[in-house]
């Protein structure tokens, strides 16, 4: 559904701001403003869905990045 609305041009700049620090369109911003305002996301509950979860993918994964990095790098180099 298409719903139109006039904002003030100080509100209008604003959303249009955040949108862009938050690298989201203003579409976006503003469906998840009305969801939380609605009662219909709660970022607390999204947040510990988020810490209960089971690790996903390789748990070590973010170990010695810069290690593989340079290991590719070399092999690559090789080739």
């Amino acid at each position: 559904m298409t719903l139109s609305v006039r904002l003030e041009p100080l509100l209008a700049s604003r959303v249009e701001q955040e949108a862009r620090r938050l690298g989201i369109t203003k579409s976006e911003l503003i469906k998840d403003a009305l969801e939380r305002l609605l009662g219909m996301k709660n970022p607390y509950v999204l947040l510990q869905e988020v810490r209960r979860a089971t690790p996903m993918g390789r748990p070590d994964a973010s170990e010695n990045t810069g290690q593989k990095l340079r290991q590719k790098l070399r092999a690559k180099r090789a080739a």
